[in-house]
């Protein structure tokens, strides 16, 4: 399955945010990569404010060029704010809320614990990433997988972290997509408008 495998530290000082999680790179280098990266830089152009703003969003949540494209045009076609619902569809893929639920420490080790067949969706082995959750879906461990040192370490250092439209039993390890997140409870920092902007044109 195709995904990123560039330079992580370069794309998060590029954007100056830790899209990946924490990286020591932006503690070290608050400036933008390359040779011209601490002298100054001409005013960026609208095109580029708005490609910028979807490479952002591309790279924090994992997706590929096509992949992106394809839900944008999902959510267009779908009625309400395009940019919100968007964000939305992005909130309900599988890997994306195993990771919110705090089963796995970053979006990338949520892909992989879907891949490998670690998690459950109303009680059925899924392992696409990219599986579309709807309100009502419970998304747990697997029973067997519940042992897994990365499940445990990662729910012990979630540090009580919740999000408003899921709900987590840790008794179980089983979570619930419970709705569709409100915008202003999204907590990635997308300028979702600019990304609309760009593939209107």
């Amino acid at each position: 399955m195709a995904r990123f495998r560039g330079p992580k530290a370069k794309v998060a000082r590029r954007f100056n945010d830790p899209i990946f999680g924490p990286s020591k790179a932006l503690q070290k280098k608050s400036y933008p990569p390359g040779q011209h990266g601490r002298g100054r830089r001409r005013k960026a152009s609208e095109y580029s404010l708005q490609l910028a703003a979807k490479q952002k969003a591309k790279y924090t949540y994992g997706l590929l060029e096509r992949q992106f494209r394809n839900l944008f045009e999902k959510a267009s076609r779908k009625g309400g704010v395009t940019g919100t619902v968007l964000l939305q569809f992005l909130e309900a893929r599988l890997d994306n809320t195993v990771f919110r639920l705090g089963i796995a420490p970053t979006r990338r080790a949520a892909r992989q614990l879907v891949l490998h067949k670690h998690i459950v969706v109303n009680g059925d082995i899924v392992n696409i990433p990219s599986f579309h959750l709807k309100p009502g879906d419970m998304v747990g461990v697997r029973e067997r997988s519940k042992s897994l040192v990365a499940v445990t370490e990662s729910l012990a250092s979630r540090g009580g972290k919740r999000f408003s439209w899921l709900e987590w039993d840790s008794t179980e390890l089983v979570g619930k997509y419970v709705q569709d997140p409100a915008r202003e409870d999204i907590p990635e920092n997308i300028q979702e408008q600019l990304i609309v902007e760009l593939y209107s044109k």
